[in-house]
């Protein structure tokens, strides 16, 4: 039963990350949040399985328990979770292309920076905005492959993740929700529910997939996925037999279900920031009145890597003079 299972965080770590951290808990819900998103939207241009994906959130989720905040920028870290998952995964892919992608989502004309219904009316996106020179290339590429050193080390190079998905379909089949007596396409169209609730509770802050196993994850998506359609499941207590207590059970189906406050509550903040980072996070607390951001433990390698930028800015602009 080992791979159907996670290691997961215990209450005393949970405490002691977030009390230990000088960041405030709604900054830390914020900076989950957005990075979580990123890792989504460039597992999506990937073209990698949402499984991969699913796991470099978890595995995200996981290294910030060990490690700080302000350690590395949000999307480098993003980055680098995305490669090393791919690549131990089917379906690898190449620094090349996973820095292209990240270039594009932390440009301008990223779409994550717009309003779903202003995508369809909204300009062609302009390539000089994301385009990546060899030079800058090369020293994005080598700070991802630093922070995978990083990452692994946080991890103790465990790098195993159960998913819900799979057990959510094989419990559907066991509740006989694709039953014929059942309105025809209700049966699918619970499942698809239940699997959008499983993937909303990866980006949520209150980092679900840390504390609770698969089978009662997959377990509170079937509760509100049928509940939404409108399906009649057992009357008995069956979430007991997939090994979940109704404690845990109301639990889950309240975290999965507030992942939309939260949200809104990040875009009063933020405004329509499609990606934060470290800077933006800084004059936040700056607004808040919490240290100057270097203060209390908030500590980052920012002046090294505006060096490396500033000495990768350079070099292009000589490109021209030599050639």
């Amino acid at each position: 039963m080992a791979h159907l299972s996670n290691p997961l965080a215990t209450a005393e770590q949970l405490y002691q990350k977030t009390s230990d951290n000088s960041l405030p808990i709604e900054i830390q819900d914020g900076i989950r949040f957005y990075t979580a998103r990123l890792t989504q939207a460039a597992g999506l241009l990937l073209r990698l399985g949402q499984d991969i994906t699913a796991q470099a959130n978890v595995l995200l989720f996981r290294y910030w328990l060990v490690d700080g905040f302000m350690n590395h920028e949000f999307s480098d870290v993003s980055a680098s979770i995305i490669y090393l998952t791919a690549k131990i995964s089917a379906s690898p892919r190449s620094l090349r292309s996973i820095t292209n992608v990240y270039a594009y989502l932390l440009s301008p004309s990223s779409p994550l920076n717009s309003k779903p219904e202003s995508l369809k009316t909204a300009k062609p996106p302009n390539p000089e905005s994301y385009y990546l020179s060899e030079t800058r290339y090369i020293t994005f590429r080598n700070r991802l492959l630093h922070i995978e050193g990083q990452i692994l080390n946080a991890l103790g190079f465990n790098t195993h993740v159960a998913l819900p998905h799979p057990l959510a379909i094989t419990y559907l089949q066991t509740l006989d929700v694709f039953s014929s007596s059942i309105r025809k396409g209700l049966g699918k169209e619970v499942a698809k529910r239940t699997i959008e609730y499983l993937n909303t509770a990866l980006l949520s802050p209150q980092m679900l997939y840390l504390t609770h196993q698969p089978a009662s994850l997959a377990t509170a998506a079937i509760y509100l996925a049928a509940k939404d359609s409108g399906i009649k499941l057992p009357d008995v207590e069956w979430w007991e037999v997939f090994d979940c207590e109704r404690e845990e059970l109301g639990f889950l189906a309240v975290g999965m279900g507030s992942l939309e406050g939260i949200v809104r509550r990040e875009v009063e903040r933020w405004g329509e920031k499609g990606v934060i980072s470290r800077s933006d996070v800084r004059e936040e607390l700056g607004r808040m009145g919490v240290g100057n951001g270097n203060k209390n433990g908030i500590r980052d390698s920012k002046e090294g890597e505006d060096e490396e930028a500033e000495m990768a800015r350079m070099l292009d602009e000589k490109i021209p003079e030599t050639s």
